[in-house]
């Protein structure tokens, strides 16, 4: 049994058994995603979705202003962000997906940039449902061909990242609704928030909870995403299920990267397999959803920001863990007595 070969794997290692912690786990669940003995890490890429919401521009539920989602994305591809900065570091490609910012940015054409646009953003939840059933369809299928293009050109690891002014109050609220804890539970106060503001952010998800009986939509993904996703989120959910059905390792970022990982579950139990789980953002409803997932996070690191930069942080801890599977030596290669000996 290839889970029993792996371990055994590991165990003969020159180190006493388990003494690498968490990487002999890594390495076991990687070789257990590829079917194989010698794990591989190849072209480790984070695709960042980019997409605004109507719930954005009515100040009610965030600080900054809906403008900033299209200028990140600019400093995204000037190469200026920290997501920038850490695939740079550790050699990781990064694309940037235009999922449904509302903004025209038909003139950048960057090798690295998708115009996969579904909408200039979606529309404001509390007058109704942010998506059309059409919309979620096609976000999720378009993230599922962008998945399948980076397999064929070799990838075989795969964090996500996102960009979008208002979309930790979608991610609450997805939360909310198949997690079953209080929204209070799920909604925090997200970037620059103040305590007033907090306030204000938690009466409005309270009222679109109420609005689409957000609480019934548990078991009817689409629907959840249709009366309050957003279209970085559908598209997320559709990179989620390609890149399992292709078994790639996929490595999940923050909250608003959770909250899409819970619609995929959803759709594609199994899908949990595939994943590790970067960190542990500081977002209070992301340890919440890391403990309903029963998930082990890699890092502690205290961040906050999205991008997929806590994903972009972790490949190189699974890349070591790969490294040791590989290249360090046996009891029996190095001539070393093991205990029983």
């Amino acid at each position: 049994m290839l889970k029993d070969q792996l371990q055994n794997k590991i165990n003969g290692k020159t180190k006493p058994i388990g003494a690498l912690g968490t990487l002999e786990e890594i390495a076991l669940q990687v070789g257990l995603i590829q079917n194989t003995l010698s794990p591989t890490i190849v072209k480790p890429t984070i695709l960042v979705f980019a997409g605004d919401h109507g719930i954005a521009a009515t100040g009610l539920v965030n600080p900054y202003p809906q403008a900033v989602t299209a200028q990140m994305v600019l400093n995204f591809l000037q190469g200026g962000a920290a997501i920038n900065v850490f695939t740079q570091l550790h050699n990781q490609n990064l694309i940037v997906v235009d999922a449904g910012v509302n903004a025209d940015l038909s003139h950048l054409q960057q090798e690295n940039f998708i115009h996969a646009k579904q909408g200039m953003g979606s529309r404001n939840y509390l007058a109704g449902e942010a998506l059309s059933k059409e919309e979620v369809n096609n976000s999720i299928a378009i993230g599922k061909q962008l998945v399948i293009k980076i397999t064929a050109e070799g990838c075989n690891c795969i964090g996500f990242g996102e960009m979008g002014i208002g979309n930790t109050s979608a991610a609450a609220l997805i939360m909310h609704a198949i997690t079953g804890l209080p929204l209070s539970s799920c909604a925090g106060n997200g970037t620059g928030t103040n305590e007033e503001q907090y306030k204000t952010k938690l009466a409005t998800l309270e009222k679109v909870v109420e609005l689409h009986q957000v609480a019934q939509l548990a078991n009817d993904p689409f629907k959840l995403l249709a009366a309050v996703g957003g279209f970085e989120i559908a598209m997320m959910t559709g990179a989620y299920l390609s890149a399992a059905e292709n078994k790639m390792v996929i490595v999940v970022d923050g909250f608003i990267a959770t909250a899409s990982l819970l619609i995929a579950a959803k759709l594609s139990p199994d899908i949990l397999s595939y994943c590790l789980f970067a960190h542990n953002s500081m977002e209070q409803g992301h340890t919440k959803m890391l403990e309903f997932l029963k998930a082990k996070p890699l890092l502690q690191l205290g961040l906050r920001l999205g991008e997929g930069t806590g994903a972009s942080l972790a490949i190189p801890i699974i890349q070591s863990a790969v490294a040791f599977m590989n290249q360090m030596a046996s009891f029996e290669q190095a001539g070393v007595s093991t205990a029983s000996e």
